[in-house]
């Protein structure tokens, strides 16, 4: 007579399964998301301080938080690395399936909001300062007519800052620019749509020998000393790669993330530089802005939210809206 449990044919235990799966189910129950977005930040910044900074918490709150997730799971979550830490086997098994569980979260709020099909409530906005002029601004526009239920709050920032304020939950939708900060295309994490490729000019002084010009070669600037943005950001990355791709480093003579005041050096005659169309809806006096050859250097502009909150009425009317304007 046989004795014990039976074996399915791969050999494996049917009631040590059951049990296996009811025991994950009653973690994932017992997991608290906020516990669990804490882990999320610590495996993004590296550290509990740098965590700890972008929740807007105590180094000693993320601690608590985290041994707390350690009391649920029933496994640690830390472990010592030389004088810092670093993450378990059982921190990475949660994370493997955090990202799933968050964009599950925002697809069901997202639901729920939509179950009168109206979009309303408010939604936070951040995004740098040319695509809310040029983008947000004309879709806040349209918003007040096809969603007067629906308020905007608008932020200032680059794409850095906007997406520790996306995963911080501060804000709903960024409007940000392809740079080594940016999300990938494929990160669960997050929902993003492409809106533009917004191309940089040439922008020089009157007087410039090259100013009479339909059209220039971005490597014929070569000698020329510049007024380019501040180093680190988004749009510094796309103007130092496109003076590298035309064979050169450009001598930076001055910076400024102010596109007027990066005009106004340039009418100087202080430098010249390149201004993403975006920021010249209005010309200064004093200056001439010329398209470049070939494939001129762009900012690849898109919009993003947390995976899953596209579901919800509100942040889909603001991504339609941004959309159709940059289209």
């Amino acid at each position: 007579m046989a004795t014990g449990h039976a074996t399915d044919g791969d050999g494996s235990d049917p009631q040590e399964r059951v049990d296996f799966l009811n025991e994950t189910r009653k973690i994932a129950l017992m997991v608290d998301l906020r516990k669990l977005r804490t882990l999320r930040a610590v495996a993004d910044h590296g550290t509990l301080a740098k965590a700890a900074d972008a929740l807007h918490l105590t180094s000693s709150a993320v601690s608590q938080q985290l041994s707390g997730l350690e009391r649920e799971i029933g496994h640690a979550v830390l472990e010592p690395n030389g004088r810092t830490v670093r993450l378990t086997t059982a921190a990475h098994v949660l994370l493997g399936h955090a990202d799933a569980l968050f964009a599950q979260v925002e697809r069901m709020e997202g639901e729920l909001a939509g179950q009168d099909a109206t979009p309303r409530g408010e939604i936070r906005v951040s995004g740098f300062p040319t695509s809310l002029a040029g983008l947000l601004a004309p879709a806040a526009r349209t918003l007040r007519d096809r969603a007067p239920d629906l308020k905007l709050r608008v932020l200032e920032a680059e794409t850095d800052e906007s997406m520790v304020l996306l995963a911080a939950r501060e804000v709903d939708v960024i409007l940000s620019m392809e740079c080594r900060a940016a999300p990938r295309p494929d990160d669960p994490r997050y929902h993003r749509e492409d809106l533009l490729g917004d191309i940089l000019d040439a922008v020089l002084p009157l007087d410039h020998p090259l100013a009479d010009r339909d059209e220039i070669d971005l490597a014929e600037l070569r000698d020329a000393e510049w007024v380019a943005p501040p180093v680190g950001w988004s749009c510094d990355e796309v103007f130092m790669a496109g003076c590298q791709r035309a064979g050169y480093t450009p001598r930076i003579a001055h910076r400024s993330g102010d596109w007027q005041a990066v005009m106004g050096l340039v009418a100087a005659d202080l430098g010249i530089s390149l201004v993403p169309r975006l920021a010249h809806s209005v010309t200064p006096p004093g200056v001439t802005i010329i398209p470049l050859t070939g494939e001129p250097p762009k900012r690849h502009v898109f919009a993003a939210c947390r995976g899953g909150a596209e579901s919800n009425p509100a942040v889909r009317a603001v991504l339609d809206a941004v959309a159709e304007v940059a289209a």
